[in-house]
């Protein structure tokens, strides 16, 4: 390894941990020993000295202890001759400018507490670009993607690009990936975040671009976020150091960008990050650890030019991610998801209350539809002029071997998110509500209704390939038409409900079950049954059945009621087998007709929650 960068590393490392005493010194100059310190809205303290060491720091006055730490974490400094390999002290001072880095940002909460946006977006307007650490209420909604697969990784990205062009270039490379990039520090005083706004790109959690802060300290909230995953969803307890890196090599694939000079204070957060098995990858001539050891494979590549910068880490950290072969003009990923197209972005709008947009999927014989087919009945989007409104018909027709009418609403859910993935498209609501906003971006990279269709052809195939054989989508934009087609949607969707609304739960002898939440919950088991929808409310027993049938591996699986235990609560032995071993033995058994006695198990997903009120023998109903 070389001994000039183990040695800036080290020289960084001394400084970072100085500065945290210095600040601490003061902060305890200034305010009570017991004045409460940490991150905003969190039960994980901070975070990452609270998941490696298990201290619950809550005040001043506990910073003391992991500040220790840190400094006894600091190397010998390298001087003429050394002998030894120089990696283990690098590490050591990077896991010191970390903590030091933790302490630092919790001072700044405490004398500056205005200084971040407690916000999961940007106010640029006013100004306010940095939200700072991630609350758990932006955890709980994020970091699952990190377990599921929804994101395949994050990367931390310091410093800024050469222009505005190039940052959002690099930028929008990791977001056709589905990878969450997590923003923060300076160079030539300015940011990515300030080239992307300059460049018009959306900014904030929503589009997957996390603005932490503007000072390379600021990069510790990648990690500390990174140490939640593994505590939350990866089941590992608070102060199992190994556990917690090892964790975070295996399962969370990320890795550091630093645009821009890479001094002695990046340079000890480059090699903090090595601790985690995240590798640095850099756009300036520095020198390079290549040999595998703590990471997966090299820990520190350049120089890489702008437009390998994606392909390059997603390479060096070992990570798989899928580009969708979509063929649009626009961008197309997840990352798109949560993109909103507001008053003045926008081109043209249909549904919402303005017109009638109607979504319909329906089988069709194998004979009867063309795969691939594209039809549009009426003007494009290029017949309609700036500012207008405008009705919608989405009409999918599928044909399979494998294709059952149960699965038409399956699929046809699946509109929403896959529309919202086109960048510059925002779509809202389902079956005959929903609303469709089209940007002027869009439009000016050369965006038709018809893209509409063929990313629901391309997606159902790649998604759904097993169940189906073609696919062929009408659009409809004439009045006339769109309101005949609502009219047969709506009788559709009555039919369909009815299917569920005529059932009791002593029709059948087969309930289902939902696991999706247990990545939330890991006791957390829903018994969905023709009368109980699942706790979220997103899928009846009809829903599971289609599911389980799609993906018989799935989070949906039947539950064999079997003997009847009680009647009156509704509690069956089938079942309660099936939730201990779901449950991993933390739950025996459960009724799903009462409140009170041994209840239905719960996560956070839920729209309210009701609760049992004596006093006045009634039930009291109030939002989560």
């Amino acid at each position: 390894m070389s001994r000039l960068i183990a040695f800036a590393a080290i020289q960084g490392g001394y400084k970072v941990v100085s500065q945290a005493e210095g600040a601490l010194n003061k902060a305890l100059a200034t305010y009570d020993a017991d004045t409460k310190v940490g991150f905003p809205n969190t039960g994980y303290f901070l975070p990452v000295i609270y998941s490696l060491f298990g201290i619950k720091v809550e005040t001043l006055e506990d910073l003391q202890e992991p500040l220790d730490i840190a400094r006894g974490l600091l190397p010998p400094h390298i001087k003429n001759k050394n002998w030894l390999p120089f990696l283990g002290p690098l590490l050591d001072a990077g896991m010191a400018g970390i903590i030091s880095y933790e302490i630092i940002e919790a001072l700044r909460y405490l004398n500056d507490p205005d200084f971040y946006l407690h916000a999961e977006d940007p106010d640029i307007e006013n100004g306010k670009l940095w939200t700072g650490a991630a609350d758990d209420t932006i955890f709980r909604k994020r970091g699952v993607e990190f377990v599921d697969g929804t994101a395949p990784g994050f990367a931390a990205i310091v410093g800024s690009a050469p222009d505005a062009e190039t940052a959002k270039m690099i930028i929008e490379d990791y977001q056709q990936r589905g990878l969450y990039m997590f923003l923060a520090a300076n160079h030539n005083g300015t940011s990515v975040i300030e080239q992307l706004i300059e460049a018009k790109v959306q900014i904030g959690w929503s589009t997957r671009i996390a603005c932490f802060g503007p000072d390379i300290s600021s990069a510790v909230f990648a990690l500390g976020f990174a140490n939640r995953v593994a505590m939350a969803f990866g089941g590992v307890q608070p102060g199992d150091y190994r556990k917690i890196l090892m964790y975070n090599k295996e399962r969370v694939f990320a890795f550091v960008n630093a645009l821009g000079d890479v001094g002695t204070e990046w340079g000890v957060a480059a090699a903090g990050a090595v601790n985690w098995g995240f590798p640095t990858i850099a756009d300036t001539d520095i020198t390079q650890i290549l040999p595998t050891g703590i990471c997966t494979y090299e820990h520190v590549v350049a120089p890489v030019a702008h437009e390998d910068m994606c392909a390059k880490s997603v390479e060096v950290r070992g990570l798989k991610t899928l580009v969708s072969d979509v063929e649009i003009p626009c961008s197309f990923g997840p990352a798109y998801e949560g993109e909103r197209v507001r008053g003045a972005d926008l081109y043209a709008q249909c549904g919402g209350g303005k017109t009638q947009c109607t979504e319909l999927v329906k089988m069709a014989d194998i004979g009867a539809i063309e795969d691939g087919k594209v039809i549009l009945e009426g003007p494009d989007i290029d017949g309609i002029k700036e500012g207008e409104t405008f009705p919608l018909g989405i009409f999918v027709q599928i044909a399979g071997r494998e294709f059952q009418e149960d699965f038409e609403p399956i699929i046809e859910r699946q509109i929403h998110h896959l529309t919202n993935y086109i960048q510059g498209v925002m779509h809202i609501g389902q079956r005959d509500i929903s609303w469709i906003r089209i940007s002027k971006a869009a439009i000016e990279k050369g965006f038709t209704l018809k893209d509409i269709g063929v990313v629901l052809h391309a997606k159902f195939h790649q998604d759904f390939g097993k169940i189906l054989d073609k696919v062929q989508i009408t659009l409809y934009t004439k009045k006339a038409a769109v309101d005949k087609m609502t009219k047969t949607a709506r009788d559709n969707y009555a039919t369909r409900d009815s299917r569920v609304d005529n059932m009791t739960d002593s029709d059948v002898e087969t309930y289902y079950s939902c696991t999706l939440c247990q990545s939330f919950a890991p006791s957390h088991v829903c018994t969905v049954s023709p009368e109980r929808t699942g706790l979220c409310g997103a899928y009846n027993w009809m829903d599971c059945k289609a599911a389980f049938e799609i993906s018989p591996t799935g989070p949906n699986q039947p539950i064999e009621k079997g003997e009847c235990l009680d009647e009156k609560l509704g509690q069956w032995k089938g079942v309660n087998e099936f939730v201990n071993k779901a449950s991993r033995g933390a739950i025996e058994k459960y009724n799903l007709y009462s409140m009170v006695i041994d209840p239905m198990t719960t996560c956070g997903c839920c729209a309210c929650i009701a609760a049992m009120l004596p006093g006045c023998n009634g039930v009291m109903t109030v939002g989560r």
